[in-house]
C-alpha cells in the first residue's frame, strides 16, 4: 500500500504511522466547537448588517421624499404671490373692453392653480367655517348673533397647505357673539 493511497497519516521518515492520542481527539472536538462558535457570531453579524442595511436604504429613500416636498413647498411658495397678482388683476378689470385680456388672464390663473393642486398645494378658503387658529390668522372680528361664534365671515386672503403643512394661513374676518366680546375678564 502506498504512503499517498492510504488515509492514515504517517510519521514523517518512517512507515509507521501516527499514534491517535486522546490529546489529538480533544484538541480537535475544541477545534471543531470553536470554529462553530465563529461561524455563529458571524451569521449574526451578517444578519445586523443586512438589517442595519436595510434601515440605512429606508431612512435614505425617507429623507429623498421629505427633501422633495421641501423642495415642492418652496416653490409653492415662491407662487403664492404670483396668484395673489393675478387675482387682484382680474378683480381689477371687469370693463368689457377688457373682456378677452380678462379670459386669457383666467385661463393662466386656472392653468396655475390646476398645476399647484397637483404638486399637492391645497387651498384654504374657510368662509362658513369655524376659525382654526392651526390654518387661519384672524385680522378682524364683526360682533354678530347672526352666526356662530368663532365663524369666519369673510376670508381677505386665501391660505395654502401642502402636504399637512401651513405655507400661509388664511387671513379671515371671524364673527363673535356681543355677549362673548364685551364679557370682563
Amino acid at each position: 500500500m502506498d504512503e499517498k493511497e492510504s488515509n492514515i497519516p504517517f510519521r514523517q521518515g518512517t512507515d509507521e504511522p501516527e499514534a491517535n492520542s486522546e490529546n489529538d481527539g480533544g484538541r480537535t472536538d475544541a477545534g471543531v466547537a470553536k470554529l462553530a462558535t465563529d461561524l455563529e457570531d458571524l451569521r449574526q453579524t451578517l444578519l445586523r448588517r443586512q438589517a442595519d442595511f436595510d434601515n440605512y436604504k429606508k431612512r435614505i429613500e425617507r429623507e429623498r421624499a421629505e427633501d422633495g416636498k421641501r423642495s415642492t413647498a418652496r416653490v409653492i411658495e415662491g407662487l403664492i404671490p404670483v396668484i395673489d397678482g393675478f387675482e387682484h388683476a382680474l378683480a381689477a378689470h371687469r370693463e368689457a373692453e377688457y373682456e378677452n385680456y380678462r379670459r386669457g388672464f383666467e385661463l393662466i390663473y386656472k392653468q396655475l392653480l390646476d398645476n399647484l393642486t397637483r404638486l399637492g398645494a391645497e387651498r384654504v378658503d374657510p368662509v362658513g367655517r369655524t376659525f382654526d387658529p392651526h390654518l387661519h390668522q384672524a385680522m378682524d372680528r364683526t360682533e354678530t348673533t347672526e352666526q356662530e361664534d368663532g365663524t369666519v365671515l369673510q376670508v381677505f386672503q386665501p391660505g395654502y397647505v401642502f402636504h399637512g403643512r401651513v405655507l400661509r394661513p388664511a387671513m379671515v374676518r371671524v364673527a363673535v357673539h356681543p355677549a362673548a366680546a364685551s364679557k370682563p375678564n
